[in-house]
């Protein structure tokens, strides 16, 4: 019987995410945001999936790389744009489009001597300090760009919200105000809402939307899911259980006996653990499923395995399929109660982890 975990990608769902993203954006274009492997789902597997997409977002040149070798011919943004002087002829080979933030980018542009026009997106820090020029140097950094014979004249305006997820916060609508005075008057299309932005902030969808994790139906704001928002999760993670123990009360479960036994009752131990992905950090009582039925994680999660209170489940024996997180099981609140966020989870799948592919309309547990 094989002992491997299985994160079951649900191609439809993805689909449909960003079906539903092209019916909230207003026209917008859409960039598929497909970073960290497609946030853990697979760069390729999910660029197909979201071929629709007027574009794709990335982290580096190399998941560019990727994606041309694969045949998609979108445009490809380099969302934190060159690394270096010498990143700039292999974006021009691969035509890949560079955000430009930051004063060493402006200057291997302006040194640069090659005659193909690069298409660029300036970013605007309007609050994130993260990248992105000062909004009153908006002006004189768009006026350079165009100035430059290796850049395309049609520079997008782009900025980053910071929490975009707090519908209804100052901290977004004080950024839109400071994003828009910055480029009052300048040409070129505009791009500030990532995926809470989508959703809740209309003001902000400008010409181009970027959604990331909520196009694999997931969320960050504090009590949200991707499915209360209308999106489907994209990714099932199952695996089995290997035993089922009779344990005493009293007795001690996993490393440091942490969590003990009430009662007499079952335990049952699922082949999965930090070496797969699963996080170290999840506390007992964290949910899982055990052929559909919720029972709680007790004990410390070790690299291999996790221990499990069966007493919701008597009926649970060896070979009984796991979840750990899915459509019936939000990965939003396995993330709350490891202390970390949606995101972190998807994108922590190791290689030990096998990916399958569901193209049914709907996915399942």
């Amino acid at each position: 019987m094989s002992r491997t975990a299985v994160a079951t990608i649900h191609l439809a769902a993805l689909r449909a995410n960003l079906a539903r993203i092209r019916a909230l954006a207003g026209g917008a274009k859409v960039m598929a945001v497909v970073k960290a492997d497609g946030y853990g789902h697979g760069l390729e597997r999910v660029a197909r999936a979201l071929a629709d997409a007027d574009a794709f977002g990335v982290a580096a040149i190399a998941d560019g790389q990727r994606l041309r070798a694969a045949g998609f011919r979108q445009r490809i943004v380099v969302l934190s744009g060159p690394d270096d002087a010498a990143d700039l002829p292999e974006m021009r080979r691969l035509q890949l489009d560079a955000v430009i933030h930051h004063d060493a980018q402006l200057g291997w542009l302006e040194a640069d001597r090659d005659p193909r026009p690069l298409r660029a997106w300036l970013k605007i820090d309007s609050g994130m300090h993260r990248l992105g020029f000062a909004p009153q140097r908006a002006r004189e950094v768009h006026a350079r760009l165009v100035a430059l014979p290796s850049v395309q004249r049609d520079i997008v305006l782009m900025t980053h919200f910071a929490a975009s997820e707090e519908f209804g916060g100052t901290t977004t609508t004080a950024q839109i105000a400071c994003f828009e005075a910055a480029v009052a008057g300048l040409p070129g299309e505009r791009c500030l809402s990532n995926s809470a932005g989508v959703l809740g902030w209309p003001t902000a969808r400008g010409h181009w939307v970027r959604p990331g994790g909520i196009l694999y139906g997931l969320a960050l704001g504090a009590g949200q899911t991707g499915a209360n928002l209308g999106f489907r999760p994209a990714m099932t993670l199952t695996t089995k259980l290997i035993a089922v123990n009779a344990l005493a009360r009293g007795d001690g479960v996993g490393y440091n006996a942490t969590w003990r036994c009430p009662e007499d009752m079952p335990v049952g131990v699922a082949a999965i653990g930090y070496g797969d992905g699963y996080p170290r950090s999840a506390a007992s009582g964290t949910p899982v499923l055990v052929d559909g039925v919720r029972v709680p994680l007790v004990g410390r999660v070790s690299m291999d395995l996790v221990t499990l209170d069966l007493r919701a489940a008597p009926q649970a024996r060896v070979g009984d399929r796991v979840t750990l997180w899915g459509p019936s099981l939000p990965v939003e609140e396995i993330a709350a109660s490891a202390g970390t966020i949606s995101y972190d989870l998807t994108c922590g799948m190791t290689k030990r982890v096998l990916f399958v592919e569901d193209n049914d309309a709907i996915g399942g547990d």
